[in-house]
């Protein structure tokens, strides 16, 4: 919309109240509202004002102020406000200089668009996000200087929980909840409600189901789009999930692994690059892949442990990356293989439906970060024309260890994830799309809130370990 179009959809959806939107460095959703007589064409120009020392990973208190401008083209009405309210997804902006805030991850990834698009390799980057999820009852958790536990109450769950009643039947087991149907499938309606809403809110919705984990593990797919409307996207997709959810008295978690011995949660990213409305990805190569394809895939292959950090970018994500559970810890590429990181879907013979999947990536992460790296990775690789070896078409899992001494793997921890984006970066640096100082305190931000603070406290199991060592 143009910023009168916007005004004319408030005045026709009856909005009150305007809510700008926008997102944190590790990726959450934060928002400010004002009533609508505070909206005019000359907000689009102007923005709002607001203080920014207070988000995690931005600005310090002696550079707070900040202006939030709105995006006309990102607007919707808030399907979950009591009262009329239009939706604004909006980036910062400095007042004095009236540049954009380089730690804001909406305006990097839009500068990885520019990026691309002065390449001359591509004009555009198709994004598609499989984002998997868990519905629960209710969680509780705590952790103090004495005391640390979760527990996780869940309709579907195989194990006893808080209700009166204790019956085990029709629930998925461990590792055997892909796709049954209701009665074992509890969350057909929720999801449906889900997928309903998201239409609403101007998402466009392909399929959901039930996924492989007990616990009322789901998936809904979005059909692709560009990278920061998909990253743009994703956004919306946890609020309408996480608002239907709490409306029925449940609670969703995009946390990659909340149950041991199950499979975890992923957000496999399908991605492709275009050129005047052309794919460029379809070739007579591996896969029907392009040279340029295989070169994407040898960057995103090469840069894959220090895109870790960004793309499974919590301690909980390593719980996820280990072997037996369908997780791409392993970096090879193949078609239709899914234990490889990378996998060429192979649904379609047409050209513009050939795409690489990359698989290590889970939906804690902040899509803005995530996309406009893998995308830098990938152009790496095209640019400088990064082999990306023979493809890997046996299931990695059941390799002998002799084979499997040749295939490189994902980091097992955000510590060590850290330590391979600090050495691996330089391809993020160019067109300056990732800068030295938004590294730096990304870096410093996930080694002192999460690594540190989580290699600082007593485990339980370590009790169950060593108490009596």
């Amino acid at each position: 919309m143009s910023p009168k179009e916007v005004l004319e959809f408030a005045k026709k959806n009856e909005a009150r109240q305007i809510d700008l939107r926008f997102t944190d460095l590790p990726g959450l959703w934060h928002h400010i509202s004002y009533p609508i007589s505070q909206l005019s064409e000359e907000s689009f120009e102007e923005g709002f004002g607001m203080d920014g020392s207070s988000i995690r990973g931005w600005a310090a208190i002696n550079e707070s102020d900040m202006l939030l401008m709105p995006d006309a083209g990102q607007v919707f009405m808030d399907p979950f406000a009591e009262f009329s309210t239009l939706v604004m997804v909006s980036e910062a902006i400095d007042p004095i200089t009236r540049q954009h805030y380089e730690r804001d991850p909406r305006w990097i990834a839009k500068k990885a668009e520019m990026y691309l698009a002065n390449s001359g390799l591509a004009d555009t980057a198709y994004f598609g996000a499989e984002a998997e999820f868990f519905i629960f009852d209710n969680i509780c958790f705590d952790q103090n200087q004495h005391s640390g536990f979760y527990y996780i109450d869940a309709e579907e769950g195989r194990w006893n929980s808080s209700r009166k009643e204790d019956n085990l039947g029709y629930r998925p087991r461990y590792k055997e909840g892909y796709f049954p149907v209701p009665p074992t499938d509890h969350y057909q309606d929720l999801r449906t409600e889900m997928v309903e809403t998201m239409i609403k809110c101007g998402l466009n919705i392909e399929c959901h189901h039930h996924e492989v984990a007990t616990g009322g593990q789901c998936e809904i797919d979005q059909k692709f789009d560009t990278l920061v409307k998909s990253a743009d996207n994703m956004m919306l997709y946890k609020y309408c999930i996480r608002n239907v959810a709490n409306q029925y008295g449940k609670t969703v978690t995009f946390m990659p692994k909340p149950l041991f011995g199950d499979n975890g949660s992923g957000m496999h990213v399908h991605q492709s690059l275009w050129k005047n409305g052309q794919p460029l990805f379809a070739g007579d190569g591996y896969a029907g892949l392009s040279q340029m394809a295989l070169w994407y895939i040898g960057g995103l292959l090469k840069h894959a442990r220090s895109l870790s950090a960004l793309i499974a970018p919590t301690t909980n994500s390593y719980k996820r990356l280990v072997p037996g559970y369908e997780a791409p810890v392993n970096l090879a590429y193949s078609r239709r293989n899914r234990s490889a990181a990378i996998r060429i879907p192979m649904y379609s013979a047409s050209p513009k439906a050939k795409r690489v999947e990359f698989r290590p990536p889970d939906p804690s992460a902040n899509t803005y970060l995530a996309f406009a790296s893998m995308l830098m990775a990938g152009l790496d690789g095209v640019l400088n024309k990064i082999d990306p070896g023979e493809s890997l078409d046996k299931d990695i899992y059941d390799l002998s260890p002799e084979e499997m001494k040749n295939v490189p793997s994902m980091p097992g921890s955000l510590h060590e994830a850290l330590n391979c984006l600090e050495e691996d970066h330089g391809y993020l640096l160019k067109g300056d799309v990732f800068t030295e100082e938004l590294l730096e305190t990304y870096i410093d931000y996930k080694r002192k809130n999460e690594a540190d603070a989580m290699r600082l406290r007593p485990h339980p199991y370590e009790f169950a370990l060593y108490y009596d060592i």
